[in-house]
């Protein structure tokens, strides 16, 4: 693991410990939102009226720093989903990326996509939370988790109904943690050791990832032609939130990228 993965995930330990005295699983199981039916993540990105891309709200990350602190929950993911995102990615990790559990839950009660949980998730606890905030899917880092683990985690996830993103950084990661219990694919082409950005990670991996998974390409995507690539090698999704982020309005920023991914696959199918 990288230092600013070891650095999250020690500080994530000591919050979930916290919430844990704080807020019982019996208190998380009677919020309004745990017994709402969760909407298939996996379902939304496979629909050929939409674009596939999972759009993301994150105001700061460890290596870009803050990249708008201005933009609305509210009004960024619901623009993002009248641009014809297939899903919402919510940070929820309020340290490292200035995230909040409060942010998910706004999302949730505007937009009926589903909604990805982005968060650090090492704990069932979290598991629990995420269904008790709105949340239809969770994501779980290959990097952070044993295998063993990663896969107990799944499943409990699956257990209560939540669909699953495993995110992987090479093939060695891959490998190791593919299990049953997973419903997307997720390959980060930001290194975690350097922070560098490489699209070949992507693929790269494509085709090692078995056809059952929804595989959807992470991180550092700026030109509506790379989705056009990445579809053709197979990728069925895209996780772009950055790219939005950066501008003063993110929807409108979302909008422009998805009329011309919308043009320009148009375009390739007439070829």
């Amino acid at each position: 693991m990288s230092n600013i993965l070891e650095k999250i995930i020690a500080h994530k330990k000591e919050e979930v410990a916290e919430r844990k005295s704080l807020v019982p699983v019996k208190m998380l199981e009677r919020s309004a939102f745990f017994e709402g039916k969760v909407v298939s993540i996996r379902k939304y990105i496979q629909d050929p009226e939409k674009t596939g891309i999972i759009a993301e709200f994150k105001r700061k990350s460890p290596s870009k720093g803050i990249i708008n602190n201005t933009a609305k929950v509210e009004k960024t993911s619901i623009g993002y989903m009248q641009s014809g995102a297939s899903a919402l990615s919510i940070l929820t990790d309020k340290e490292f990326f200035g995230g909040a559990n409060e942010d998910l839950t706004i999302a949730r009660r505007f937009n009926f996509c589903p909604i990805l949980r982005k968060d650090f998730v090492i704990d069932e606890y979290q598991i629990v939370e995420a269904k008790s905030i709105g949340a239809d899917c969770i994501l779980l880092i290959a990097a952070a988790l044993e295998p063993k683990r990663l896969e107990e985690l799944a499943k409990f996830a699956h257990s209560l109904g939540l669909e699953v993103l495993m995110e992987v950084h090479d093939q060695e990661e891959l490998a190791a943690s593919l299990n049953d219990h997973l419903d997307l694919v997720g390959v980060n082409n930001r290194s975690l050791k350097t922070f560098e950005v490489s699209l070949d990670t992507s693929f790269d991996l494509v085709n090692s990832i078995p056809d059952t998974f929804v595989k959807i390409s992470e991180s550092g995507i700026s030109d509506p032609k790379t989705l056009v690539e990445l579809k053709r090698a197979g990728f069925d999704g895209f996780l772009i939130g950055e790219n939005f982020m950066k501008s003063i309005r993110p929807n409108q920023a979302a909008l422009n990228f998805m009329n011309k991914f919308r043009e320009l696959e148009a375009a390739s199918l007439t070829k």
